[in-house]
């Protein structure tokens, strides 16, 4: 009895943002009418289909707006992964249909695990991929995406903002070295979309994934950006939906939170990035004062929320199921792959050696997120790498 009452008043903070987010009050009441009384199919000819095409359309063109694209090169999904898998798949099979011949594909190493299994189901349709390195402070050099194309590139893909480390890459840069060469770039924005601005028009970004639920929309709900021009094979084949690109009946209560999540977002976006950065340096500076604490890649040119570190001679999942039993939710990594036990490609590609990889920690942060719980967490996990050690 006196353990359950414990566990009633013990602290609960959330500190996995990255993974994903609750869905914001104004985002939930712009879905609920259509979780009920307007749940047409957008399809149908009826009133009852045109007020949810009228939904959709009008989720569209405000998600375009926040990327300075066209609304009809906006075509939704139900994932970041099912949008990544849908840019490389749909481009290379396109091309390889074309051309008649495979192709040549540059990915950053430190791209999401949906992008990189991407790349191995892809060997019968891209002979060849290559894998651009980053500096230890976890970005990608442009000079090194130029040196590595080829005569038969045809697409690279270099993520906006690690999922693990949050770091930010040179995308204008190497964008303007592909667009140079004729050769179609695409990002995987699903960290970025809502937390910094993006111009798709002055990136010269032919392709660019982005996902609701990382930005307090609901789960099921993202969507591709496809420049006017490009050609892309659809992954979904059916009733013809989303321009013939992705047949599928469309989820209009998710995309309609989408759009209102895109909206709320950017609406805040100045002001609580900069509360996120004040919370963020605070956290960085104080969890370095625990011995054998270090901060993985750049500490300033990072989306706001995220914060990657590791311990010597500390497990990682140790760590996170510590914090757990304190109420305390953080992850060793991407949640995609917060339950594989190898360690994380993206630290090693950073130069951490396995072990070192296997130490880490992802903390980040969110609209709830205080000072009070920052310095909560601080020394909670003070406490419990100090315990760890001692039962080395």
């Amino acid at each position: 009895m006196l353990q359950e009452r414990k566990k009633q008043k013990m602290k609960k903070i959330y500190l996995d943002y990255a993974a994903t987010t609750p869905v914001d009050k104004a985002v939930a009441k712009a879905m609920a009418p259509f979780l009920s009384e307007k749940f047409g199919n957008a399809s149908s000819l009826h009133s009852f289909g045109r007020e949810a095409k009228v939904a959709i359309e009008t989720s569209r063109a405000t998600l375009a707006k926040f990327i300075n694209a066209k609304p009809n090169e906006i075509i939704f999904t139900s994932s970041d992964t099912e949008s990544n898998n849908f840019a490389l798949k749909g481009i290379v099979v396109k091309k390889a249909l074309e051309l008649k011949k495979h192709g040549h594909v540059i990915l950053s190493a430190i791209e999401h695990d949906s992008t990189m299994e991407i790349a191995n189901s892809l060997k019968q349709w891209a002979t060849q991929f290559s894998y651009i390195p980053v500096n230890n402070n976890g970005v990608v050099n442009p000079a090194d995406i130029k040196n590595a194309i080829r005569e038969n590139t045809i697409l690279v893909s270099v993520i906006f903002a690690s999922n693990e480390l949050g770091t930010l890459q040179p995308i204008e840069e190497i964008s303007k070295i592909c667009r140079d060469k004729g050769i179609l770039f695409h990002t995987d924005a699903s960290q970025a979309f809502g937390k910094v601005a993006i111009d798709v028009q002055k990136m010269n970004i032919d392709l660019l994934s982005a996902s609701a639920h990382k930005m307090y929309g609901p789960k099921g709900a993202a969507f591709l950006y496809v420049r006017t021009g490009v050609s892309i094979e659809p992954l979904l084949h059916g009733g013809g939906q989303e321009f013939g690109q992705r047949g599928s009946t469309v989820n209009v209560p998710a995309i309609v939170g989408f759009a209102k999540a895109a909206e709320v977002s950017y609406k805040i976006m100045e002001r609580e990035n900069k509360r996120l950065e004040k919370l963020r340096k605070k956290l960085i500076s104080e969890v370095l004062k625990i011995e054998g604490a270090h901060l993985s890649a750049d500490p300033e040119k990072r989306v706001p929320h995220i914060i990657n570190l590791w311990f010597s001679d500390v497990d990682g999942e140790m760590l996170v199921t510590h914090l757990d039993l304190k109420g305390i939710a953080c992850s060793t990594g991407s949640a995609c792959s917060s339950l594989d036990l190898e360690a994380s490609h993206i630290l090693q590609a950073i130069g951490l050696t396995k072990e070192q990889a296997q130490g880490s920690l992802r903390i980040s942060l969110g609209r709830k997120t205080t000072e009070e719980e920052i310095r909560y967490f601080v020394k909670v996990l003070r406490d419990i790498v100090g315990k760890l050690k001692k039962n080395l």
